[in-house]
């Protein structure tokens, strides 16, 4: 079992069209500072990203904000945060996210919430880290995504097992279940990380 005490929450930089991605937002968040689990996130104050640091927040919760200047200085960065740690590149943003956190979960997002995931996910696969992700599918928003995964292992470009990277969950409830439902990671990834 995995004892979480800090998720990294990958999301999206906008609102979407559908209003159940925000209202998940805020929900996760608020669900999140009830466990005692802080967030770490990219910094932002917009968009789902804003929405999940801000039901932390208003829940007595603990923020960690991870923003590069050139984010910060164009006034995206939240303001209201535990803590908001301002960094050099896009790059230095990941590592310190991943550094910060016990484990990932990615909500709905775009390219830069794809990409963030990839990358934990693919660091998983080399055994940098062992930390639980796992991707809420509310409205079966990435079923394309899955469908792609599955297309990359029938050509041969990916094993079936790397489906055991990361877990899915339909429901906010059912991504903590199966946080806590993950074994506890083999290594400490602060001796490989980066």
């Amino acid at each position: 079992m995995t004892k979480v005490k800090s998720i990294c929450v990958f999301c999206g930089a906008s609102n979407g069209k559908n209003p159940q991605h925000m209202e998940n937002a805020v929900a996760f968040g608020k669900m999140m500072a009830e466990r005692g689990i802080a967030l770490v996130y990219g910094g932002g104050r917009i968009g789902l990203m804003g929405a999940v640091a801000d039901g932390v927040m208003q829940n007595g919760g603990e923020v960690i904000g991870i923003i590069p200047e050139h984010l910060h200085d164009i006034e995206v960065g939240h303001k209201g945060l535990s803590e908001l740690i301002v960094c050099k590149s896009m790059h230095q943003r990941k590592v310190e996210m991943f550094k910060r956190s016990d484990a990932f979960v990615t909500l709905a997002g775009g390219l830069g919430s794809l990409d963030e995931a990839f990358e934990a996910m693919t660091l998983r696969q080399l055994g940098i880290h062992d930390k639980p992700m796992v991707f809420l599918n509310a409205l079966g928003y990435w079923d394309k995504c899955f469908d792609m995964i599955d297309g990359i292992i029938e050509e041969g470009f990916a094993r079936e097992s790397h489906k055991n990277l990361y877990t899915v969950a339909d429901t906010l409830e059912e991504v903590f279940e199966q946080l806590a439902a993950e074994p506890a990671p083999k290594f400490d990834p602060r001796e490989k990380l980066f």
